[in-house]
C-alpha cells in the first residue's frame, strides 16, 4: 500500500495538498466562531449531490416537470428523503449564510487586504438567493408558479427596459414552457458554475490571507487538524440533524403531514391562487413591498434594496476606520432587526387573514385531491396532471355552482363553496338532488313551500304543492308505505353512486314503485310524464328523473318542453345560450349527482 501512495504522491503531489490544507494556521486556536464558513461548503455540497440525482429523475417541460416530481415524492425509492433534504437544505444555508456575513462583519474580516474575498462572499448570498427563487419554480405547482410570477413581475417596473427584462426573463409573453426550461438552465447550470467558480476563488482568496483573529488571543495558535476540523465536523452534522429534522418532523411530531417536502397541485394558469407567497426567507421583501403601494414600488422593489446592497458592498471601504466599522455592524443588526420584523408582520397578517387562510385551506385540498387522482387506475392522463382538477366534479363543480347557480339556488345552506351568498335564497336547496331523503322532502307537507324546495318560485301554491299539502296527509298507512316506493323508484332513476347498493338491493321494491306512479291512486302521470305513461305533461319528465342525461339536460334548457317550457321560473338556459359549454355543465351535473372518483366507491 505504501508503494502504491508514494507512487500517487509522485505523480499527483497530494500529501503536499493535503498537508497545506490540514496543517493552516489558526490564530488563537480553534474556535465555535470560524464554523461557518465549512457548514456553507458542506450545505452546498448536499444539494450538489441531491440536485444531481433529483436531475436524473426531472422532466424539464411544462407538461411533465409536476409529474416527474410527483414520481420522485410518492414513487421514486427514497425519492421523498432526497427530495425533503434538498429543500430543507436550502432554507438552512440562507440562514447559515447570515450567520457567516455578521461573523465576517463583526470580526472586521472584510478589512484590507480581505475587501475582494468579501465582494466574492456577497457574490455568493446573491447567487445562492439566484438559486432559491429559481429552483422554487421548479416542481411546476400553483405555490410556485404564482409566487415566481409575482417575484419577476417586479423586473417590469425597471423604467425603460423593464418589460424587456421580464420578457426576457419568461421566455415570452406570458409564463409557461419556456418559463421552466430558463429557469432550470439558470438553476442547474448557470448558477451552480457561478457559484463553484465564486467559491473556489473565495476559498483561495481566504487560504492566502488567513484567519482574521480578535486580539488579544485566548490561547497559542494551532493548526487547522485536528480541532479546528473536529469542530466543523460537528457543526457540520449538527446542521445534518437539523435537516433531517426538518425533513422527518410530521413523523417525529405526529402531525399527520406528508414527509420531506411540500408538493401542491399543478400550475394551472386558469386558475387563480390566493395563497402564493415566496419561500419565508424572501418574506421580508414580499411585506416591505406593501409600503409602496401604486407607482411607488420601484422603491421598495429595487431603489431601497439597491441602495442597501451598495451600502455592503462598501463596507470593507466605510470599516477603514474605527467608527465606520462600528457603523458596519450596528448597520447589520438593523438590517438583521429589520428583515426578522418585516417576516413576523408577514407571517402574523397571513394568520390573521381569513381570505388567506381560506385560500391555504383550498390548496390544500386541492393538492391532496389531485394526488389522490393520480393514484386512481387511470392515473395521470396524456395531457398532464393538470387536467386531473380541471376534469374533476369534486373541485368544479362548487366552483360552477357557486358563480352560476348561488344567486337563486343554495347547497347545503351555502354557495356551494362554503361561502354564505349575499342574494336572497329564491329556489330549492341542491344538496342531495335525487336521492332519497331530497324527494321525500319534497313530499312532505310541510316542506314543499319552504325555501329549500319550493318557496321561493310561482310553483310554491301550484298543483304540485296543493296536491302535497292536501292530500298526502290524507293517506292511509299503506298509502304511506306505496309512496315511500315511489320514492324509492323515482330516486333509482338518478342512478347515484351513494345509492347503487341499496338500489340493488331493493330491486323488486324499486319495480312496485314504478308502476305506482302511473297508478290512479297517486295520479303523477296527469302532469308527469314516465317512460310511456304520461299523454299530456305540463311538468317535467320523470323519465331519467336525476340521471345524469337528464341533469345535463335540464340545466342546459330548463325550458326545453320535456321540463317546463313556457312554465319555466327564470332557471336560465345555460347550455341553449352557450353560458356554459358541454364540459362544464358535465361537472355541475356530476358534482351535484355527487359522481366522482374516491376509492372507496371505485367510481371513476
Amino acid at each position: 500500500m505504501k508503494a502504491l501512495l508514494d507512487w500517487l504522491d509522485q505523480r499527483t503531489g497530494y500529501r503536499g495538498i493535503v498537508r497545506h490544507s490540514l496543517y493552516e494556521n489558526i490564530p488563537g486556536g480553534a474556535r465555535w466562531r470560524y464554523i461557518w464558513g465549512s457548514t456553507l461548503v458542506f450545505t452546498l455540497t448536499i444539494q450538489f449531490i441531491t440536485g444531481l440525482f433529483l436531475w436524473m429523475s426531472y422532466s424539464p417541460s411544462s407538461q411533465t416537470a409536476w409529474e416527474s416530481v410527483y414520481y420522485i415524492q410518492y414513487q421514486m425509492s427514497g425519492g421523498w428523503m432526497l427530495r425533503g433534504i434538498h429543500h430543507y437544505t436550502a432554507s438552512v444555508m440562507n440562514v447559515l449564510l447570515v450567520l457567516h456575513l455578521m461573523q465576517v462583519v463583526i470580526d472586521g474580516a472584510y478589512k484590507a487586504p480581505r475587501e475582494i474575498n468579501f465582494w466574492f462572499g456577497l457574490g455568493l448570498l446573491q447567487l445562492v438567493l439566484g438559486l432559491s427563487l429559481t429552483g422554487y419554480l421548479l416542481p411546476w405547482d400553483q405555490k410556485g408558479y404564482w409566487a415566481t410570477k409575482v417575484a419577476t413581475n417586479i423586473a417590469a417596473i425597471v423604467p425603460v427596459i423593464g418589460p424587456a427584462i421580464q420578457k426576457l426573463i419568461i421566455g415570452g409573453a406570458d409564463y409557461g414552457h419556456h418559463t421552466l426550461t430558463r429557469f432550470f438552465a439558470l438553476h442547474a447550470g448557470v448558477l451552480p458554475a457561478a457559484v463553484i467558480a465564486l467559491l473556489v476563488w473565495h476559498i483561495f482568496l481566504f487560504r492566502r490571507h488567513g484567519i482574521t483573529a480578535k486580539d488579544p488571543k485566548r490561547k497559542p495558535d494551532e493548526y487547522f487538524w485536528p480541532d479546528q476540523v473536529l469542530k466543523d465536523a460537528v457543526a457540520c452534522l449538527a446542521v445534518m440533524a437539523t435537516i433531517l429534522f426538518l425533513v422527518l418532523r410530521p413523523w417525529i411530531l405526529g402531525t399527520g403531514e406528508e414527509l420531506g417536502a411540500e408538493l401542491g397541485a399543478p400550475a394551472d394558469p386558469s386558475e387563480t391562487y390566493s395563497a402564493a407567497r415566496p419561500e419565508w426567507y424572501f418574506l421580508f421583501l414580499f411585506e416591505f413591498l406593501k409600503y409602496f403601494p401604486g407607482g411607488t414600488e420601484i422603491w421598495g422593489a429595487i431603489v431601497i434594496p439597491g441602495l442597501v446592497m451598495g451600502v455592503i458592498f462598501l463596507m470593507p471601504i466605510i470599516g477603514r476606520w474605527q467608527l465606520g466599522h462600528r457603523f458596519n455592524v450596528g448597520l447589520s443588526f438593523a438590517l438583521l432587526a429589520g428583515v426578522g420584523l418585516l417576516t413576523y408582520l408577514a407571517t402574523t397578517q397571513d394568520k390573521r387573514d381569513p381570505a388567506y387562510q381560506a385560500a391555504v385551506k383550498e390548496a390544500h385540498r386541492n393538492a391532496e385531491r389531485v394526488k389522490l387522482l393520480a393514484r386512481s387506475p387511470s392515473g395521470i392522463p396524456s395531457a398532464g396532471a393538470v387536467t386531473l382538477l380541471r376534469h374533476d366534479p369534486l373541485t368544479q363543480g362548487p366552483k360552477l355552482f357557486a358563480k352560476n347557480c348561488a344567486s337563486c339556488h343554495r347547497y347545503d345552506g351555502h354557495d356551494g363553496t362554503g361561502a354564505k351568498p349575499t342574494d336572497e335564497q329564491t329556489a330549492s336547496d341542491l344538496k342531495g338532488f335525487g336521492d332519497r331523503a331530497w324527494l321525500s322532502g319534497l313530499l312532505d307537507p310541510e316542506r314543499i313551500s319552504s325555501t329549500n324546495y319550493f318557496g321561493g318560485t310561482r310553483f310554491k301554491d301550484g298543483k304540485m304543492a296543493r296536491f302535497v299539502k292536501r292530500d298526502v296527509p290524507k293517506y292511509s298507512a299503506e298509502e304511506k308505505e306505496n309512496l315511500q316506493k315511489i320514492i324509492a323508484a323515482l330516486s333509482a332513476e338518478a342512478q347515484l353512486p351513494a345509492q347503487r347498493e341499496m338500489d340493488e338491493r331493493e330491486a323488486e321494491r324499486i319495480k312496485e314503485g314504478k308502476h305506482l306512479i302511473a297508478s290512479e291512486e297517486i295520479r303523477c302521470t296527469e302532469c308527469h310524464k314516465f317512460y310511456q305513461e304520461g299523454d299530456d305533461p305540463t311538468a317535467p319528465d320523470l323519465t331519467g328523473y336525476g340521471s345524469r342525461a337528464w341533469l345535463i339536460e335540464f340545466i342546459g334548457n330548463a325550458a326545453h318542453a320535456r321540463f317546463y317550457g313556457e312554465r319555466n321560473d327564470r332557471m336560465p338556459a345555460f347550455g341553449a345560450k352557450q353560458m356554459l359549454d358541454d364540459q362544464a355543465i358535465g361537472l355541475l351535473a356530476d358534482w351535484l349527482r355527487g359522481d366522482w372518483y374516491e376509492p372507496s366507491n371505485k367510481v371513476e
